[in-house]
């Protein structure tokens, strides 16, 4: 995928490069993308598997004092997108298993059909979830752009009062009153833009590693600060002498912004007080609103022969509104293994001896209930 690139030492915005191998390929917008496969490095990490959640206490900002129209409707529409994809990604999967429901109940267990008709009902729950969301989005949205209409009337109406003679009484009321109605929906509209910045989600965003030419030998440490709005993400990491990278943390949870950009900025740790800052570059976040997980290769440097892998997978539900059940997306491959093995192994049918024991343990539970029924029949 791409991401426009915001350089804090240049005026003009560049795209970040999405390379098919590293090797600075450039890759078209209609070309599939591919992993990154020869020269995607191999990451390993020193503390265990934890996502970081570095915006549990202070992410949540105050309302804006300066409204954002145009930025938000940018946000708005790739934000609409992204949940017509989901929705999309989780259709063709509910028909995915509905198929294999028509096509499995003959000859397959009856445990491994309540399994998928679970799955299927989670499915349509988290759709009905993603439609009631995108539905709240649209009303918020749709509130907005009225508050928008209002504030640009009152405005007009100020800049008509003003220009105008302010020497009567009512003319003095009317631009008062005016002011005070663009003030009020310049409220209105910062509330709003608040609210849906409260409905982006989540960016799950993991550490794939560097890659350059010759840049990275065997022993450099590099220094990895990702800032978005208040919040923040540091990791130290270091090339080993098999091209492996050790660092010390792996997984991070930004909380998508609207007037924010991702700032990225990497420094080569050379000794106690020299410091070499590679580079730092601001990236737009609007095109990382996808139903499928992307692989991103950010330009470090101006000569993109440091790149920065990261992988992105957006979720439409922050920690807080999270779904009973989660995607199931990624159960399909588990639901294929277990059909083909339950079609090639036979039902499993209890021996004899299991019948006899079963067939006892059921006449004795009739026979204690009988006894306790007729022991209260005698004492009533």
């Amino acid at each position: 995928m791409s991401l426009s690139v915001r350089p804090q030492r240049r005026v003009l915005v560049t795209k970040i490069n999405r390379s098919q191998s590293f090797a600075g390929v450039n890759s078209s917008a209609d070309r599939p993308f591919r992993n990154l496969s020869p020269f995607t490095p191999t990451v390993s990490r020193k503390t265990g598997s934890r996502v970081s959640r570095m915006f549990s206490m202070s992410h949540k900002s105050p309302p804006p004092k300066v409204p954002q129209p145009n930025r938000l409707d940018e946000v708005y529409e790739a934000l609409k997108k992204g949940l017509t994809a989901y929705l999309e990604v989780h259709q063709l999967e509910l028909e995915k298993l509905s198929t294999q429901i028509r096509e499995s109940k003959r000859n397959s267990r009856l445990g491994f059909l309540y399994d998928l008709d679970k799955q299927v009902k989670s499915i349509e729950r988290f759709l009905r979830r993603l439609e009631f969301h995108a539905s709240k989005i649209d009303e918020l949205y749709e509130a907005y752009c009225i508050q928008r209409r209002l504030r640009d009337g009152a405005h007009n109406m100020v800049k008509a009062y003003s220009t105008g003679s302010p020497g009567s009484r009512e003319a003095r009321e009317s631009l008062a009153e005016a002011s005070k109605g663009y003030k009020e929906y310049t409220e209105n509209m910062c509330l709003l833009e608040n609210d849906l910045e409260s409905q982006l989600g989540e960016f799950h965003i993991r550490m794939k590693g560097l890659a350059g030419f010759a840049r990275l030998c065997a022993g450099d440490q590099y220094e990895i600060f990702m800032k978005y709005g208040r919040q923040r993400w540091k990791l130290r990491g270091r090339i080993e002498v098999n091209s492996k990278q050790v660092w010390d943390s792996e997984e991070m949870v930004f909380l998508p912004l609207i007037t924010e950009f991702l700032s990225i900025k990497v420094t080569e740790l050379k000794s106690l007080a020299n410091h070499v800052v590679v580079g730092n570059v601001s990236c737009e976040t609007k095109d990382l609103f996808a139903a499928l997980p992307q692989v991103v290769a950010v330009d470090i440097n101006d000569l993109g022969t440091l790149k920065l892998s990261l992988e992105v997978t957006w979720n439409p539900f922050d920690k807080d509104d999270q779904p009973s059940a989660a995607s199931t997306v990624n159960k399909a491959p588990t639901v294929n293994k277990r059909f083909s093995t339950y079609n090639q192994s036979p039902p499993d049918t209890p021996s004899l001896r299991e019948q006899a024991f079963y067939n006892m343990l059921r006449r004795q539970e009739e026979l204690e209930n009988g006894t306790a029924w007729s022991i209260s029949s005698e004492s009533s």
